[in-house]
């Protein structure tokens, strides 16, 4: 080979070399990872207010990991004297809806609410559901209250009624977000399967029951006792702590009706039930109605009154 020919091969051969060191490599795209995927879907959340834990939990069956919730009244508050703090505003004024339980349980900052956030939907989970009075639970009443009366807002213990406030809420999460409304669906017959099942092992405990009357402190228990056939005896007399006179009409009461064991709620003091327990030969037993573990805190609530009521 010619010496002009070798040296015209070696320059071809350096030429090649330099275009394939000069062309870019191919960028692979990296996979986004399980981590970036929830981030993502985090970010997505459609962020809502509730008022209370338990309608946390209704909100969460039916969206799922698609909402995002910010809850008011966190367990143990009492809700008639809860004040919302900076941070829950904060969160609110970003909401997509409010769902309010109704009832006096928010009216002094309802308006408070709408003031940091003026677009905000208003969602009534208790629209449909027929109240029945916090001062006679035996008689059930139209949604309007006579003189003196006042609506009883503690809707959520009642499993019935649970399942009108769990259509209530699918229908607003569909409007909101109707793209995944077959989601919410199965979401919402899953919840409504659970519901009855729990209403069917309710009523399996407490049919037996022959002394069917129990006594709490403060009345958010009528709805239960109305659904299961029982009668609730409260302490708190129209929101207060009943006087002198009232108490010992009480304790008589009480004895009347052999009364072995008094409620307690979490959010109000003890002080009262323990006096009165005293004086009947009583033990104070603390229940919540405020609980965030809905359906399984209904499951136990019943479970002690079919063990602690008097069986004759």
């Amino acid at each position: 080979m010619s010496i002009v020919l070798r040296v015209t091969l070696i320059a071809l051969m350096l030429g090649t070399t330099s275009l394939t060191a000069c062309r870019p490599a191919p960028v692979t795209q990296p996979t986004q990872s399980t981590d970036q995927i929830d981030k993502t879907n985090k970010i997505n959340k459609i962020p809502v207010t509730v008022s209370i834990e338990p309608q946390k939990y209704f909100v969460e069956r039916i969206g799922g990991d698609r909402v995002k919730v910010n809850v008011m009244v966190q367990t143990g508050v009492d809700p008639h004297t809860y004040e919302p703090k900076p941070d829950q505003m904060r969160s609110l004024a970003s909401s997509k809806a409010y769902f309010s339980i109704g009832g006096d349980l928010e009216k002094a900052w309802l308006p408070r609410l709408l003031a940091a956030n003026n677009q905000l939907n208003i969602v009534d989970t208790g629209q449909g559901i027929q109240k029945i009075s916090m001062v006679a639970h035996e008689h059930e009443h139209e949604n309007h209250s006579e003189a003196g009366e006042t609506l009883d807002s503690h809707i959520w213990l009642s499993p019935q009624r649970v399942k009108q406030q769990a259509q209530t809420i699918f229908q607003s999460l569909v409007k909101i977000d109707p793209k995944h409304q077959v989601e919410y669906q199965a979401n919402l017959d899953q919840f409504i399967k659970e519901i009855d099942s729990l209403d069917q092992e309710i009523r399996q405990q407490l049919t037996p029951l022959k002394n069917r009357t129990f006594m709490v402190f403060h009345p958010e228990w009528g709805y239960f006792a109305k659904d299961y056939n029982l009668n609730m005896i409260a302490i708190e007399v129209e929101g207060n702590e009943p006087s002198a006179a009232e108490l010992g009409d009480i304790i008589k009461t009480a004895k009347t009706n052999k009364i072995k064991v008094i409620f307690t709620q979490p959010e109000f003091s003890p002080q009262t039930s323990q006096a009165i327990a005293q004086e009947i030969g009583a033990k104070v037993i603390p229940i919540n109605g405020f609980s965030p573990d809905w359906l399984n805190n209904l499951r136990q609530v019943s479970q002690t009154l079919a063990t602690e009521l008097p069986k004759n």
